[in-house]
């Protein structure tokens, strides 16, 4: 696939990264030489210095034989502008652009195929609230991902050395009659597919998959104890900290946000009904202890310094609170935060680097969900009637090393699979992959060739 992206930020250095280690050839234009040297120095893709709205760049970068368009530099206009002009000299292929501003958001015939015809909007602010509220929902989770309209859902959760399931093998557990389905476990650095016999450890980061109506059962065996949270400060009343105060401004909870803006508060004041806004330096100890931290059931650090993030999240939680969220914009500071004890930690490009990635796939690929540094993912599929994984036992399909089904929804049904188990055509499955082996996924998942 020939894949032209603008703006060499984190999101599109990131898909830029992920599409060249799949081999797809990439075509990067930014105005910034530094973040062009950035990527010549570490990516395998062709950089241009210039301009992603300029007629004459889109045409050297070949965009009238490309097949994807995305446009995810910081500047709505600009994101825009470039998504009109490869609509006129390329009219077949598909545009994704990357806004923020709620105004441009409310206009929906403006992205119509007759106007920019955007294939997909990209809202980092509204997924970062998303993904807020869904954590919030299960204490506890350093992770929730939705499957199959919400109904099925990908929770992560961190083994502690008292919990049930630290040092059991995987075989074990489901010979005790604990139908607990686990896809992915991250150890340090390294994320494993693992199979029976692998062994849950202490501090590994395990993902979960389970029926939104298993939840609270499925909580319960792996002895986390649900707090329900009603007590909640807000750092940094920014337009993703707003907005989440915005959602829950009219819930039944105890919230307050903090900001070191003047006019951010007095605006925010205004719009909030229940929500306290408090003018102040959120890492400022003696401020947290004095707006009693130390009992809040959640911190969340949505400040747009993350170094600033990570200190009020360190503070909180010495000061006694149950839990953090943390928003930390660089990829590679993620595993670095959560190994020095920090709950939750959200990343904007991560949620715009999930939706791009359905695009991109082969198959009937329903949602992409990247794991842990980028090194698996968690891919939900429809079962062609055409591909090679349907009507044969499981154990009869060549899947390569590092792909596990974790699970198989047929209706109402969510099915554990076995060696013995077929996925019939139409169903819905959860996939889990390394990324080094989602090429070869993918063939499996296509129509097969005879079909023509």
């Amino acid at each position: 696939m020939r894949v032209v992206i603008i703006g060499a930020g984190e999101v599109g250095y990131h898909i830029a990264k992920k599409l060249s280690d799949e081999s797809h050839d990439v075509f990067l234009i930014d105005k910034n030489i530094e973040k062009i040297r950035r990527i010549n120095d570490n990516l395998d893709v062709q950089a241009f210095l210039g301009s992603g709205t300029s007629p004459q760049m889109l045409r050297n970068v070949g965009i009238d034989s490309a097949e994807l368009l995305v446009a995810a530099t910081d500047s709505d206009e600009a994101n825009l502008i470039a998504c009109l002009l490869a609509k006129n000299l390329n009219p077949h292929m598909l545009k994704i652009a990357r806004v923020n501003n709620r105004e441009y958001l409310k206009e929906e015939a403006l992205f119509s195929s007759e106007m920019l015809g955007v294939d997909l909007l990209i809202n980092t602010r509204s997924m970062m609230v998303d993904a807020v509220l869904k954590l919030m929902e299960v204490p506890g989770a350093s992770e929730v991902i939705d499957f199959v309209g919400g109904q099925v859902k990908l929770i992560s959760f961190m083994i502690t050395e008292d919990s049930p399931l630290a040092n059991r093998r995987l075989l074990d557990l489901r010979e005790n009659g604990q139908n607990l389905l686990i896809g992915a476990i991250v150890r340090g650095h390294k994320i494993l597919i693992p199979s029976g016999r692998d062994i849950i450890k202490p501090m590994d980061l395990v993902y979960f998959v389970m029926k939104k109506s298993d939840v609270e059962n499925t909580v319960a065996q792996l002895n986390v104890q649900p707090r329900q949270i009603k007590n909640v400060i807000i750092v940094g009343a920014g337009e993703t900290g707003a907005s989440i105060a915005r959602a829950l401004d009219n819930k039944n909870l105890n919230v307050k946000i903090i900001d070191q803006n003047g006019e951010k508060c007095k605006e925010l004041a205004a719009l909030l009904n229940k929500v306290i806004v408090i003018k102040g330096d959120g890492t400022d100890r003696d401020l947290l202890r004095e707006e009693n931290a130390g009992a809040m059931d959640m911190i969340i650090a949505m400040t747009d310094d993350e170094e600033s993030n990570v200190l009020i999240s360190l503070l909180a939680k010495d000061l006694g609170a149950t839990r953090t969220i943390t928003r930390v914009s660089k990829l590679s500071y993620m595993p670095l935060v959560s190994s020095i004890g920090l709950d939750t930690v959200i990343n904007p490009r991560m949620a715009a680097v999930r939706a791009i990635l359905q695009y991109i796939r082969r198959g009937r690929i329903i949602s992409v969900a990247p794991l842990r540094e980028e090194e698996a993912e968690a891919i939900e599929a429809e079962a062609l009637e055409t591909s090679d994984i349907v009507n044969v036992p499981l154990s009869q399909v060549d899947f390569p090393p590092g792909v596990i089904i974790g699970a198989v929804v047929r209706g109402d049904e969510i099915i554990i699979p076995r060696g013995d188990t077929v996925i019939l055509p139409h169903d819905r499955i959860i996939i889990f992959a390394l990324q080094r082996v989602v090429p070869k996924l993918e063939d499996l998942l296509t129509v097969k060739m005879e079909y023509f």
